[in-house]
């Protein structure tokens, strides 16, 4: 029996840019349409749509019905891919109370999930990481074959043997209350590719007295391939790197100030 997350929509920015992001892509989409009952937009920047034409006929099958994934694909030959732009958007299209920012290699245990839903319905936090800072990251060596077996038996101990632990801070995946994304500025589209944004957010979210919380368990991630999208080989990590050391030693009101003057919030209207 699936759980119940409906008040809530997964916002799942991709570019498959490799053969095990493809394959994480396929694997965390399974994992949660067979588990919930939820929302999901997944919006593709790329050159193609590598989503329609490789991903989605695999969860045709694993799925054995109709994939309910409200896709986006946006043509672009750009190199760079502007994660931070494309979740922007995809916050403004989702329309129910709370908005998942979800990296497409991510996985947590069930309860998680639930516990993390619970806790923004009950207005007990407006932004919660569903996992705990520290060693509690299980790294996973992922193959076709142990995500096939994952999927089949939805049990994590297959991960764990297949893995090694490593430090969890601010990324992977933050449920947030829509409202208070938007209020709080949504994402910092001065950060472009791969970026010290994870930092940047948590610090910004906190600093402006949003009721900040975390799930005491662990978070799994399907390694995969790393390039400039991905990596400290970023062209713009400089710029990224000057931004996020402004940031970082303003206080709340300081912080109101800066992001009520930026031009990219003007473009969402709707706000």
């Amino acid at each position: 029996m699936k759980t119940d997350l409906s008040k809530a929509t997964f916002i799942i920015p991709i570019r498959i840019e490799s053969s095990d992001r493809l394959r994480n892509v396929i694997t965390t989409t399974a994992f949660l349409l067979e588990n919930f009952d939820t929302n999901i937009i997944i919006k593709e920047v790329d050159s193609e749509s590598v989503f329609q034409r490789d991903a989605l006929p695999v969860l045709k099958d694993i799925l054995d019905v109709d994939v309910n994934v409200q896709h986006i694909f946006e043509k672009s030959d750009e190199p760079l891919f502007h994660r931070q732009r494309v979740l922007n958007e995809m916050v403004i299209e989702a329309k129910t109370e709370i908005v998942v920012n979800y990296d497409c290699d991510v996985l947590l245990p069930l309860d998680s999930y639930h516990k993390a839903y619970q806790s923004i319905l009950d207005h007990t936090h407006d932004v919660v990481y569903p996992y705990e800072q520290g060693m509690y990251q299980y790294q996973v060596r992922a193959t076709d074959e142990i995500v096939s077996e994952f999927l089949q038996t939805r049990d994590f101990t297959i991960l764990d043997k297949h893995s090694n632990l490593h430090t969890s801070d601010f990324g992977w995946a933050q449920f947030f209350r829509r409202q208070v994304y938007i209020d709080g500025g949504l994402e910092n589209e001065n950060f472009k590719a791969y970026s010290p944004e994870d930092k940047e957010r948590f610090y910004r979210f906190t600093t402006l007295d949003y009721n900040v919380g975390r799930i005491n368990d662990y978070v799994y991630h399907l390694e995969h391939a790393r390039g400039e999208n991905s990596w400290f080989n970023n062209p713009y990590m400089l710029s990224n790197m000057e931004e996020w050391e402004k940031i970082q030693i303003m206080n709340k009101e300081q912080l109101i100030e800066y992001y009520s003057n930026q031009q990219y919030l003007k473009k969402y209207a709707s706000i």
